[in-house]
């Protein structure tokens, strides 16, 4: 039994403990010395930076959807071309995020904060200047990789600035970040779209990162603080560990991400190689272990609220950004909208769900996992409502007769991200937020790229054998998505089972520094 359900860690073996069961080194509040009411401003700041920066990152996961057909004519990209430039940036932003949170977690998060933002500002610039389909693709690789060493480092710094039950708004706040970037995406970029045309439009979707990303960098290097990570001997960044991970990500990701462009079945012979070289990484973790600090503490896992709180979200992720990239798809290429019109389609969702974000982060505290529970059972009902829409409305007027549902979904929506981000770090040291977060976001990358391959499997086949039918294959879609969306709610319901009665979510929770939450 976890420390958050009334159980001590186990010791010897639990996380917060460096090789040989030496207990790691607690890291000082970098705010120790201020006074109340300043430190509590410097963090409000500090918050205020990270969720810009992790708005930035997330919004570019989605708004080029909308702007592939501008592309493809500028830079004349072929499929191939067009698949890479859209899943490439997933597929780098995947491969950092776990190196990367390890990275700030020795060396300081703020340092390497300042330096993906920078990256992926340059980056942006790069890709808003693209000449050629090759260009533009180095460019958005660049730009996923810089993505991936920034956002690990945002929930490592309010791991480090909030304590206990402090950290509800600031992850609330965060997952209502997540939901609206997600959401607005299109939006967005289809209103840069119908602003610059379709030759500069495009181009602007890229280059709207650029003076953002100055000023945040500004605000990031006077206000961020300067504490966090230790570089004591025995935390090095296991170089050989990193290797591992990234090579067995990678086997995974590629063939999901070139799906379509890879002909034949061979392709998927990469997946198993991939879970073996993982099978490699977890040996190599727990032999080097004894030595000194690995790359990622495989004792995590060891802790419920964790490893529950990972493949819920793996598994909601799967269902989650399919929504999105076949929503649209289906509105520009089946009904001919327009890419804002399109946008304008999927905002219901990214209201619902930044509405209920922040609600959820501030009451999970109290409900615990049942509330991630609620939320994936109104997303459920809330997808099977868009499915009955679009069964009675099959044409033109699917985006208004699919708002409200969609809206409900996202009201349920916001109650699964954030919640179960929240519970899922709850009982993760500081000293190890960078890292632990970045594998509960590599993990939702995985179920991203998972849920996008499978559920956009059934929609190509669906649509090949209906001819025309975007609607019946949109449908037959939501089904596959409504699936991964049952199966995380019935993970979240075992947590819930047997979670000790009465006991709030996250009590007697004590962070690295000796403080109990």
């Amino acid at each position: 039994m976890s420390a958050a359900h009334g159980g001590p860690p186990d010791r010897g073996g639990s996380p917060g403990h460096t090789g040989r069961g030496r207990p790691a080194e607690p890291e000082p509040d970098p705010l120790a010395g201020l006074d109340e009411r300043t430190a509590a401003r410097r963090r409000r700041q500090a918050l205020t930076i990270g969720l810009v920066a992790a708005f930035m990152t997330l919004l570019d996961v989605s708004i080029v959807n909308v702007a592939i057909p501008s592309i493809e004519q500028a830079v004349r990209a072929d499929p191939s071309d067009l698949q890479w430039i859209l899943s490439g940036y997933a597929l780098t932003f995947g491969l950092l995020l776990v190196p990367a949170g390890r990275f700030g977690d020795v060396r300081g998060r703020r340092n390497v904060f300042i330096l993906g933002l920078a990256l992926f500002t340059l980056t942006s610039a790069a890709a808003g200047l693209a000449e050629s389909a090759t260009w533009l693709i180095a460019a958005r690789l660049l730009q996923g990789a810089a993505a991936g060493l920034v956002n690990p480092q945002v929930i490592g710094l309010i791991q480090q600035l909030y304590r206990g039950a402090a950290r509800s708004r600031p992850f609330g706040l965060l997952g209502a970040t997540i939901g609206i970037s997600t959401g607005i995406g299109p939006l967005l970029g289809g209103g840069l779209i119908e602003i610059g045309g379709q030759h500069l439009g495009w181009r602007l979707v890229f280059f709207v990162n650029v003076p953002v990303g100055i000023v945040t960098i500004v605000f990031a290097w006077r206000l961020l603080p300067t504490a966090g990570g230790r570089r004591s001997g025995q935390r090095s960044l296991d170089p050989f560990g990193v290797l591992l991970l990234g090579l067995g990500v990678l086997l995974l990701l590629l063939p999901l991400v070139q799906r379509q462009q890879w002909q034949g079945p061979l392709k998927w012979l990469l997946i198993p190689a991939g879970l073996l070289v993982l099978l490699g990484f977890v040996g190599w973790e727990l032999r080097y272990r004894r030595r000194r600090e690995p790359l990622f503490d495989l004792a995590l896992f060891r802790l419920r609220s964790y490893s529950l709180g990972t493949l819920i979200g793996l598994l909601y992720f799967g269902g989650f950004v399919a929504i999105f990239f076949l929503f649209t798809l289906y509105l520009q290429n089946g009904l001919r909208y327009t890419a804002l019109q399109a946008g304008l389609a999927i905002t219901p969702f990214a209201a619902g769900s930044a509405v209920t974000a922040a609600l959820g982060g501030r009451i999970v505290d109290r409900l615990g996992r049942p509330l991630v529970a609620i939320g994936l059972a109104t997303v459920a009902i809330g997808l099977g409502g868009v499915i009955l829409a679009l069964h009675f409305v099959p044409g033109r007027g699917a985006p208004l007769a699919t708002a409200l549902p969609l809206l409900l979904a996202g009201l349920g929506s916001g109650l699964v991200i954030t919640p179960n981000q929240n519970l899922t770090l709850s009982e993760v040291p500081v000293a190890q937020a960078g890292s632990a977060a970045g594998m509960l976001q590599t993990a939702q990358r995985i179920g991203a790229a998972t849920g996008i391959a499978g559920v956009g499997a059934i929609f190509f086949s669906s649509l090949a054998a209906t001819g025309d039918g975007w609607s019946r294959a949109f449908r037959d879609a939501l089904l596959a998505t409504i699936g991964f969306v049952l199966i995380a709610l019935v993970a979240a319901i075992v947590d819930s089972r047997t979670e000790r009665p009465g006991t709030p979510a996250g009590a007697g929770r004590t962070d690295t520094a000796g403080r109990t939450g």
